[in-house]
């Protein structure tokens, strides 16, 4: 016997949890599922900067406290959107924060912490909803990464490794869902005017001098781009609706030229890597004889 209930409030559309939707990417996607018709849930650690938007949005825009790093939490949200709407049709995994320092500069503390942040706040939201889609036989996860989820470079180590691990995770979910018609799309932005390089959102692990002229360049770069960055949110928003629609969606998206460039340059060098090395990979095996 099914133990659904009445749902508590209509929803218009397909109903969206996103988190870290108070600024950049979260708040543009929320905005963009909002202007499609659509019901969001908006989630930050500060539900206050929402307010706008549930005002501007009252029949179909919610706001809820989440900090995606406390498991009760997440299980509470879930909880609270399957009683307001009775279903969840889309999740966005985007609540997160930058980090740069040197592999030996960075702190355990500071690797754990964006760990839990990107990777197993994620992976438990995840968990949390995936019941619930399964029984709809429907619904999308989209995992907010990175072109450093593709790629690295000195200083972005740890961040990278955080979205390694979120890109290899969703890469087998998506296979393991597929059969429930649940879709995954994996999002890989470069710069874009989100807020990422302003104090607190990006952190500094403490500088070690000899780093300076790798590490601390990219840091002062960062720094200097802050509000010049070439990617537009708003664009990327809808980029993100629109692989959503499509038949087949892509498992992963890139977005903007700086990613575009950078992962087409890192596709080249590790196949020409791979061609250079495959005799090698191959020679490895036990022959014929035994031998």
């Amino acid at each position: 016997m099914s133990t659904q209930t009445t749902p508590a409030r209509p929803a218009s559309g397909r109903v969206w949890l996103v988190t870290g939707a108070s600024s950049g990417f979260g708040r543009a996607i929320a905005e963009a599922a909002l202007r499609a018709g659509d019901t969001v849930v908006a989630t930050a650690r500060r539900p206050e900067a929402l307010k706008d938007l549930v005002a501007a949005y009252p029949d179909r825009a919610n706001a809820a406290d989440l900090d995606v790093t406390d498991p009760a939490q997440i299980t509470a949200v879930v909880a609270q959107v399957l009683l307001w709407y009775g279903r969840i049709d889309v999740v966005v995994n985007n609540a997160g924060r930058g980090l740069v320092g040197a592999v030996e500069e960075t702190s355990d503390r500071e690797l754990r912490d964006l760990m839990e942040l990107h990777f197993f706040g994620p992976a438990a939201l995840t968990r949390a909803v995936l019941p619930h889609l399964r029984r709809q036989r429907s619904g999308a996860i989209v995992q907010i990464s990175s072109m450093g989820g593709r790629l690295s470079f000195p200083g972005v180590g740890a961040y990278s490794a955080t979205k390694f691990a979120l890109e290899g995770f969703s890469e087998a979910l998506a296979a393991e869902v597929a059969p429930f018609g649940i879709k995954v799309l994996i999002v890989e932005p470069g710069a874009f005017r989100t807020g990422f390089n302003t104090a607190g959102s990006l952190l500094r692990s403490q500088p070690i001098d000899a780093y300076a002229d790798s590490v601390g360049a990219v840091a002062a770069n960062l720094d200097a781009d802050d509000g010049r960055q070439p990617g537009d949110p708003a664009k990327a928003a809808a980029a993100i609706l629109a692989a959503l629609d499509a038949e087949p969606i892509p498992l992963r998206l890139p977005l903007g030229d700086d990613a575009a460039d950078a992962i087409a340059a890192s596709l080249e060098r590790n196949q020409a890597e791979f061609v250079a090395w495959e005799p090698t990979a191959r020679a490895v095996g036990f022959t014929a004889d035994g031998s």
